[in-house]
């Protein structure tokens, strides 16, 4: 590679080529250190041109284009440079996403060009990568011809000699001869117009300017970024009706305008903006006072009744039986601590409320500061994380995708990245074919507004599909669509398949070129040639990641990082489709621009901790921040898709609106599909999801949990929030309802900024790259909400967002590379303080927790239509295993410094119970596990919890079971769950209890005490019967040792009924109290334990053969054990004897 020629990256048919590494100061290619210490690769002439000026000289001055201040065209040799920069930037687009970039440790980044990505032909959209073209007919290039946003190739030259964007660049340097008529480049027109086929171009460049123009560049090897012409100088502009055109020399005042046509004056106008300006993107919403009220009296009178019942308990014990009146003491008094533990954080629920009109005013539409009402919201970079495609299927990871890139947002604010952490061809394909389907879905969903935008979705739900459609090409465009999806479907399904067959052919092929060459060297061809078995590309090259037969660097623990631009970032205005006849459906009035898409497969190396999905999480931070800075993120899991296009708006409402500056995140709810429909392991969590987390929302905000949660980018960074208050103590803000403005000198210091200089800098922090630091402070005021809106302090000026964003370039994805390798975390505070927290299971839990110990706040967003759906497990096992992951990251976090006793003042009381709780409920299993066996032990002795059952005792018993139920009910009305799913969710508390949680708390403990690490896995499992039924997988039986205690639980209480009635009845004097008391609890048991029995009988009460073993062994120990410790001697006077 020639450094004089002014190239960033070439092909030229050697295969994988380097590029330079433009943040090493020992790098090959001429450079000098920026101000900012980076390293800027520079041609030797314009070294040479450069002399021995000094750093301080470089500067660059823009002055607006007004009326009288026009470029001035010097004949032949000097031309305005705007055509030029333009054409480069689009150039540099088509050469970043046609790329693939690899690298990592002690490895130099490398780019190869992708002529073909996936198997599959057909036209691809002008965003998509690999999109094939017209060859540069440069001799020794094997570029492709550059083209727009319409994907129309772009000819310098009206003689249409086709050159790619190297070759261009190095014409223009020569002195812009055309290669083909040997002549100054000539254009067919004027002036360019996008996508018209040829276009002007400057004859002749100062080499001055040129260079100016290479140093006002923050960003290595941006040379011709089309920001650099007043971008700064859009707070000067606005428009007038007085005046002609846009600029700042005559401003007229406000208040001698009229307009004069009837239209409204400058006053009016005025008025209008700041009405606007102060009307609430969202406000909060109060449960109403006949529910709230009732409701916080009976926890009162609970808990006092509570107080008086164990005071009780404990003064009049049980002398007959002190042994099971101490355990039952000791489990209740736990029970009533740990109800007192979820009960408090529940006392301030609220609902909350958004104005999309009122979002839509104050950032898309004209005004003084956007008189062309660009859109003026901030970027939002989506995450979605996969890891196995054969767990998760490469079909749903896409169709997730698809419906991110159907989002309605504005298309040019938008980026989605996808962690593929398995590395895998599969689903790097399967995402390829998703963004060749995206050109008709998304254009598709915004045409008739199609909801839900993941067309699996869409296609599988049941009605009439052309409810409130008004088009009449409605129905044509459904078929044609539908018939598309089908067939993508197949290709993808296929992919499997297809790659295995293309990998042992070019492994054959392979093979046999290794033979011929032994035979040409003379060695004897019975000797073992080894062979590596890859997995090849479509494009017939080694597929850098995860092979089907793991070798050296190509296993799931040992491989490259990858980037690939699949669909390279839009353009900044809206691009109109084209005919039916063109395109699969009428598309003549509707934006078929595509948001960026990026896949992103971070390096692996032995040795490592990789840190599972936070340290992939944490890698889709660095790495979106070089390549969009998006101020917000996203995150969603791949089973995840959106199901409200709106639901980014609404979370923008509250990250925009007042307050929004200490808003760390929005978390919306999980809801799931596939679920069956009397929810019989309470899959949906709604008392969770509806109920706890609505009430956080009064508090200090939700918890994250995991997907579905929108970030602010600042505050994952580790940063305070710009107005941190400090709590004087926990009494005056146990609900929230803090007097802020009574607090001494707690008003927002005006020279105080939020982030350090110095801090910034601190390579330990963030780590060396530098365009990561410098993006830092960006990403801060991108994301800051208006100035002028009620309640906010810190604001943005308004149409800050409204200037076209940078361009993306071959440099920047070669320093994402860099990011994203394995030893960039090392010495930093990525994973402690910064970004996703390592070290514990549930590392989403320890992240939020992590922000409101530093003051910030979160919002509880649930939409009208629901945000996002995904699926969960519905399978009895599956779903143990899930609760015994959440448990285990629990007791892990009890044991940590992220416990809720150690929080900061920052962190208000109610908050810290929260937080507290979070810990502590996986230990109730052991008091739980007790407290089940304690009436069939009651059944067994003879004996209960109490001496007799007195009046006094039956009331303190109905008391609380009345409070309980009236709890209940009132619970259920703020928070709108029904009565059923409230007591499917009683009912799996104790299945999950006596199971997932006493195995969580084992673990931890022997974890934590002796370093022992235990997994509880899957030891049988059987197909599921029906593949028809939408729920076979429900009735599926998958023995697991979790399901041994309440197995236990269950025979034990059976048996214990049977032999107690049996004694009762046979007894001389019966004692029906004792029997009543301990038969009450034994079927309150039972009944809790109803769900799990049903899973073990699977389909049609066919009950496993492993069942009938565990019941009859444990009902032959028991027997035996109650034989063992009763009196033998001892007999009923009616002869029967136990």
């Amino acid at each position: 590679m020639n450094p004089s020629s002014g190239r960033t990256f070439r092909n030229s048919g050697i295969p994988n080529p380097t590029m330079p590494n433009t943040l090493s100061p020992t790098s090959s290619y001429a450079s000098r250190r920026t101000s900012s210490g980076r390293y800027v690769s520079f041609s030797r002439e314009e070294l040479d041109a450069s002399g021995s000026m000094s750093e301080m000289e470089y500067y660059h001055v823009h002055v607006p284009a007004t009326p009288d201040n026009q470029p001035m065209d010097d004949g032949a040799s000097v031309v305005s440079g705007t055509t030029d920069t333009q054409i480069l930037a689009k150039g540099e687009q088509q050469a970043v996403s046609d790329t693939m970039f690899t690298g990592g440790f002690q490895n130099m980044t490398k780019g190869r060009v992708l002529h073909k990505m996936t198997d599959s032909d057909g036209g691809a959209h002008p965003q998509f990568s690999g999109l094939g073209g017209r060859d540069c007919a440069v001799q020794g290039c094997d570029g492709k011809v550059m083209r727009d946003e319409r994907g129309v190739e772009l000819y310098p030259c009206e003689c249409k000699f086709p050159l790619c964007r190297e070759c261009y660049m190095d014409v223009v340097k020569a002195g812009s001869v055309c290669p083909g008529c040997k002549e100054l480049f000539k254009s067919a027109d004027d002036s360019y117009e996008p996508g018209s086929p040829t276009m002007s171009v400057p004859l002749e460049e100062p080499r001055m300017d040129r260079r100016f123009s290479t140093m006002s560049s923050a960003k290595s090897q941006m040379l011709m970024s089309a920001q650099n012409g007043g971008a700064e100088h859009d707070h000067w502009l606005y428009e007038t009706k007085g005046t002609y055109g846009y600029g700042n020399a005559l401003k007229p005042q406000q208040a001698s305008y009229d307009g004069g046509d009837g239209s409204e004056g400058f006053d009016d106008a005025y008025s209008d903006f700041k009405e606007k300006m102060l009307r609430p993107l969202a406000k909060e919403v109060k449960i109403k006072a006949t529910i709230l009220g009732p409701y916080r009296l009976i926890v009162l009178l609970r808990f006092i009744a509570l107080a008086f019942f164990l005071s009780w308990r404990v003064r009049n014990p049980n002398r007959d039986a002190m042994w099971l009146w101490g355990m039952s003491v000791i489990c209740e008094i736990w029970f009533a601590f740990s109800w007192i533990l979820d009960q408090m954080p529940k006392l301030k629920p609220i609902n909350r409320s958004t104005d999309l009109e009122a979002l839509k005013d104050k950032f898309e539409m004209p005004s003084a500061e956007n008189p062309l009402g660009r859109s003026d919201l901030p970027g939002v970079d989506f995450f979605v994380s996969t890891a196995d495609p054969e767990k998760e299927p490469p079909l749903v990871t896409a169709n997730t995708v698809l419906s991110i890139l159907a989002v309605d947002y504005p298309v040019e604010k938008v980026a989605c990245y996808i962690s593929d952490d398995g590395g895998s061809l599969l689903t790097f394909e399967a995402l390829a074919e998703a963004a060749s389907f995206a050109r008709n879905w998304v254009p598709f969903c915004r045409k008739h507004g199609i909801e839900p935008r993941n067309p699996e979705s869409y296609f599988s739900t049941k009605g009439d599909p052309t409810k409130n459609q008004v088009r009449q090409d409605f129905v044509k465009d459904r078929r044609r669509m539908k018939r598309e999806y089908d067939e993508y479907k197949v290709r993808i399904n296929s992919l499997p398949d297809v790659i295995r067959r293309r990998s042992d052919a070019c492994n054959a092929r392979e093979e046999i070129k290794a033979k011929r060459a032994q035979m040409d060297r003379g060695i004897d061809l019975f000797e073992k040639i080894d062979i590596p078995k890859a997995t090849w590309m479509a494009d017939a090259t080694h597929w850098p990641g995860t092979w089907g037969f793991p070798s050296k660097d190509h296993s799931r623990g040992d491989h490259a990082g990858i980037i690939q631009v699949m669909l390279r970032p839009p353009s900044s205005e809206p691009v109109q489709g084209g005919s039916d006849s063109e395109n699969l459906i009428d598309a003549q009035d509707v934006d078929i621009r595509l948001p960026m898409l990026v896949y992103v497969s971070r390096e692996k190396r032995p040795g490592y901790d990789h840190n599972k999905k936070a340290g992939a999480m944490n890698a889709l931070v660095r790495a979106s921040a070089i390549m969009s800075n998006g101020p917000f993120i996203l995150n969603l899991d791949c089973d995840h898709y959106i199901y409200n296009s709106l639901a980014v708006r609404e979370g923008m409402c509250f990250m925009l609106g007042s307050g929004g500056e200490n808003i760390c995140y929005v978390q919306f709810p999980q809801r799931f599909e596939g679920i069956d429909p009397r929810d019989r392991y309470a899959n949906h969590n709604t008392v969770f999801f509806d109920g706890n987390m609505r009430a956080l929302d009064g508090l200090q905000g939700p918890m994250y949990v995991g997907t579905g949660c929108m970030f602010r980018r600042v505050a994952l960074y580790g940063f305070d929030p710009p107005l941190a208050r400090k709590y004087c103590s926990w009494c005056c803000c146990c609900c929230g309802d803090v007097d802020h403005q009574s607090i001494a000198n707690a008003a927002e210091d005006e020279e105080t900024e939020m982030m350090d200089a110095q801090l910034l800098r601190k390579p330990k922090r963030f780590g060396g790259s530098e365009v990561l630091l410098e993006s830092i402070p960006k990403a801060e005021k991108e994301g800051q909400p208006l100035a002028g809106q009620a309640g906010v302090r810190r604001g943005r000026r308004p149409g800050l967002l409204t200037a076209d964003r940078e361009p993306l370039s071959t440099a920047l994805v070669a320093e994402a590379i860099s990011a994203i390798s394995c030893w960039y975390e090392d010495k930093t505070e990525w994973g402690q303080s910064v970004g996703w927290i390592y070290g514990s299971v549930t590392e989403d839990v320890v992240t939020g927790y992590r922000m409101h110990n530093r003051g910030w706040h979160s919002v509880y967003c649930i939409t009208k239509r629901d945000a996002f759906r995904g699926t969960a497990p519905i399978n009895l096992t599956d779903r143990l295993h899930q609760v015994l992951r959440w448990a285990t990251g629990s007791v892990e976090i009890f044991f940590s410094r992220n416990n809720g006793l150690l929080s900061s003042p920052h962190m208000k009381f109610l908050q810290r119970i929260a937080y507290l709780n979070v810990g502590i409920y996986p230990f109730t299993s052991v008091f739980l596990l007790v407290y089940c066996f304690l009436p069939a032990l009651s059944l067994f002795s003879n004996q209960f919890i109490v001496q007799t059952l007195n009046t006094v005792f039956l009331i303190y018993l109905l008391v609380i079971t009345i409070t309980l139920c009236l709890l209940a009910v009132l619970e259920v009305k703020w928070s709108g769950i029904t009565l059923e799913e409230w007591w499917r969710n009683e009912q799996f508390w104790l299945i999950g209890g006596t199971s997932a949680h006493l195995a969580a708390v084992l673990q931890g403990l022997l974890k934590v005490v002796a370093g022992i690490d235990i997994s509880f896995t899957l030891t049988s499992k059987s197909a599921a019967e029906d593949e028809t039924d939408e729920f076979a997988d429900l009735y599926v039986f998958k023995w697991t040792s979790l399901m041994i205690p309440p197995l236990t639980i269950m025979m034990v209480n059976l048996i214990a009924i049977a032999v107690a009635f049996a004694r009762t009845i046979y007894s001389s004097s019966p004692e029906w109290s004792k029997l009543l008391g301990g038969t009450f609890f034994s079927v309150w048991v039972l009944l809790h334990l109803y769900p799990f029995a049903k899973g073990l009988m699977g389909r049609r009460g066919r009950t496993p053969t492993i069942i009938y073993v565990w019941a009859g062994l444990i009902s032959i120990t028991i027997s035996l054990l109650w034989v063992a410790i009763s009196n033998p001697l001892a007999s009923l006077s009616s002869g029967f004897q136990l």
